[in-house]
């Protein structure tokens, strides 16, 4: 008997990629997104906003990938908004354009949020604005001490409210913190990211990406179902009150119980093995 949702999932290993680097480890199971325009410390586009945001859609429907690393090429993880490919052209567009924009680049920390991979932000050198935003809406977040991490939006006299940075950055380092760092667009070192909570660690710049790829591969050998119910219950119970929070998570911990990966790691423990999960 046929599995009608099996058969819509597809690989993604061998997938091409226009506007950024798009490649996978040998299985599939984990995937690196590099932004590579590294003569400009790897800016944004409108394309390449569009083709993020139109992956990380697809991403729901990976049969392999089940982590992903989001990194930049050469030192620097991304600069934001193109200059004189974005910003210049926004000065000239009217009020329906501009709404349709800043839609568009909400829209891609939304399916980084939706998808139900874990998303490993490997962030080196300059990391700005847009790209900022990006680092944040990431799960977990990998840095070098050369790491300058600015949501700069104020020094171009825009709002900090950008992307969702007004609602998601507080939770992450809290609400002073976040006010600083919106209000006047400084620079948060590495030091001082890994000590508020946005860096999980930093390491050395000729291990990052080899330290975010292993964090990766250890949670895409793990129960990656389970992982990805953990990633959606984090991101729903944000305006959840405590009742429905618990009630939430009893219901999604009984949906990982009726999963054979329960089963295989209670089988596992049983015969002093390590389990190999399979994520049904």
């Amino acid at each position: 008997m046929t599995n009608a949702m099996q058969e819509k999932k597809r690989p993604f290993k061998g997938r091409k990629a226009t506007h950024f680097r798009f490649e996978t480890d040998e299985d599939g199971r984990v995937a690196t997104i590099t932004l590579d325009r590294p003569q400009k410390k790897n800016p944004l586009t409108f394309e390449s906003y569009e083709e993020l945001g139109d992956l990380f859609r697809a991403l729901a429907r990976a049969s392999d990938v089940r982590t992903v690393v989001l990194t930049g090429a050469e030192n620097n993880f991304s600069s934001g908004g193109d200059v004189f490919d974005i910003i210049e052209p926004l000065t000239a567009m009217k009020m329906p354009d501009l709404i349709a924009f800043t839609r568009m680049t909400g829209d891609l920390v939304r399916q980084i949020r939706a998808c139900p991979q874990p998303i490993i932000a490997a962030v080196d050198g300059i990391c700005a604005g847009a790209g900022a935003i990006l680092a944040m809406a990431a799960d977990y977040r990998l840095a070098t001490p050369e790491a300058k991490t600015a949501f700069l939006f104020t020094r171009v006299g825009l709002a900090g409210a950008d992307m969702g940075a007004c609602g998601i950055l507080p939770r992450i380092i809290g609400q002073g913190r976040a006010a600083e760092l919106l209000f006047t667009g400084r620079v948060m070192t590495a030091s001082e990211g890994h000590a508020w909570g946005f860096y999980n660690a930093v390491v050395e710049r000729d291990s990052l990406l080899g330290e975010a790829r292993r964090f990766a591969r250890n949670l895409a050998d793990g129960p990656w179902f389970a992982h990805s119910m953990t990633k959606k219950m984090l991101d729903q119970e944000w305006s959840m009150g405590i009742e429905e929070i618990i009630e939430s998570e009893a219901q999604a911990q009984a949906i990982c119980m009726a999963t054979g990966d329960f089963r295989r790691a209670f089988d596992a423990f049983a015969a002093k093995a390590k389990p190999a999960f399979e994520g049904n």
